[in-house]
């Protein structure tokens, strides 16, 4: 596996995949590890965790360097996410002793049922190249906490960042086998599944990859939390401050040079706001620079690979030959998988082209009429991850909030997740949660211990 720089494409480093007895090795660590790590106390647990978050913090420069160098976000947004990681270790580090409190419940046959929380075993973790660290620690923070233990098969693209998580867990002396980055490819996931070793399986990737995971945890009857992506709305309404919606609204296409999965993908304005909104909108498109990510001035990097660039073009080739306009979005000559951010205008209401979820600095905008139309639009696709909505009116918000079908919804800002807070979708878009308490306890086992 060839880990490519994409903003020259040259070579950074090959990785050397597992064979069937090393994963079977892997698989013999874990289950040793569990044992033991399921038996210590909550306070060893969260120590882990903060030395993990100091970790974090003190080798910073370095781990974001690669992150950079392996899937060419911007430095100054990989030192964000890395800094994201660390308050994620230091937020189940603080609150996790809490959230493993099961309570007690009265019967009315007398006596009581005693709720109690326990770890579940291996955990395996099919994890994305956009956001390498923080897909990561949002399943390895509260995985520590539980008491359980985990496996990583990252993105071939970035098993330089999976190898420095590990040296991180290494540097803090967490038990061998705790957390393992196993250098393996798609085609290898299907028997670690099945392996009895293995007890749940989490996975955020395309749908395609979410289909034949689920399929194959469905086959070994294991827990499974998956998120699928999605194309966000970004819904516009007359009250809101048009100035900020912009701003944001650029941002969520710039970020990660567009490749996340919570970033409004569908701008859809009022007709009232349709044309300043637009005349605004392109105007601060096509002033974000696009060039070197480990430059500070540089607003966007790259797109993860040539392929990824190429499948952007084609998407883009599929909505114009549908109707649409393009204003801006040109691919940069030279080295380096680069292109301009850009707006797609007049894309037609048809469900496919709106579900067609393009991870670049590509909008596409849609006109509105009212709410309903609002609505309407926002889900007319089969995905259901995130949504972000413009609006000083109450009833305005309160509508969007019942009647958006989505896992989160931002109000007047860009969504963003947060250790604290469950995050993940509907429809099409997953099931399960991730962070917060939730997404501690989908891979936990709630025990009931019945008293007289």
């Amino acid at each position: 596996m060839k880990s490519i720089n994409p903003a020259t494409g040259e070579e950074i480093a090959t990785h050397t995949e597992l064979t069937e007895a090393q994963i079977d090795a892997a698989l013999d660590r874990a289950t040793a590890t569990f044992a033991t790590w399921r038996e210590t106390d909550i306070a060893e647990r969260t120590a882990l965790l903060s030395d993990l978050a100091d970790a974090y913090h003190d080798h910073r420069d370095r781990l974001a360097r690669m992150a950079t160098l392996e899937m060419g976000k911007t430095l100054k947004s990989a030192l964000v996410e890395v800094d994201k990681c660390v308050a994620a270790f230091r937020h189940y580090a603080k609150e996790g002793p809490a959230m493993l409190e099961g309570g007690s419940i009265p019967l009315a046959s007398g006596g009581n049922a005693d709720l109690v929380w326990l770890p579940i075993g291996p955990v395996l973790a099919v994890m994305p190249w956009n956001f390498p660290y923080w897909q990561v620690a949002r399943f390895l923070a509260p995985c520590i906490l539980a008491g359980n233990v985990g496996l990583l098969k990252h993105a071939s693209n970035v098993q330089g960042v999976g190898a420095l998580m590990q040296e991180m867990m290494a540097l803090v002396g967490a038990p061998d086998g705790l957390f393992q980055n196993l250098p393996i490819r798609s085609g290898a996931v299907a028997a670690i599944i099945a392996d009895n070793r293995v007890a749940a399986v989490t996975l955020t990737g395309s749908e395609d990859a979410g289909r034949a995971v689920a399929e194959q945890a469905g086959r070994a009857l294991k827990k499974v939390v998956l998120e699928l992506g999605g194309a966000d709305p970004f819904i516009v309404m007359p009250s809101a401050d048009l100035d900020a919606a912009v701003k944001q609204a650029v941002t969520a296409r710039i970020q990660n040079t567009g490749q996340s999965c919570i970033c409004g993908k569908r701008m859809i304005v009022h007709a009232d706001i349709y044309d300043a909104f637009l005349e605004r909108y392109a105007t601060a498109m096509a002033a974000v620079k696009t060039g070197d990510p480990f430059d500070p001035a540089t607003d966007m990097g790259p797109l993860s690979s040539e392929e990824q660039r190429r499948t952007v073009q084609e998407q883009i080739w599929k909505m114009k030959a549908a109707g649409a306009t393009l204003i801006g979005g040109e691919t940069l000559p030279g080295p380096g998988a680069y292109i301009d951010a850009g707006i797609l205008t007049d894309v037609p209401t048809d469900p496919a082209l709106m579900g067609e979820e393009i991870f670049g600095p590509i909008a596409m905008l849609f006109k509105a009429a009212d709410i309903d139309d609002a609505i309407a639009i926002a889900n007319a696709i089969p995905f259901g991850l995130g949504s972000s909505v413009w609006t000083t009116d109450p009833a305005e918000e309160a509508r969007f909030v019942r009647d958006v079908q989505a896992g989160m919804t931002a109000v007047n800002q860009m969504l963003s997740s947060a250790p604290e807070a469950p995050f993940g979708g509907v429809k099409r878009s997953g099931h399960g949660r991730e962070l917060g308490p939730y997404g501690l306890h989908e891979f936990m086992n709630l025990k009931s211990v019945y008293r007289k």
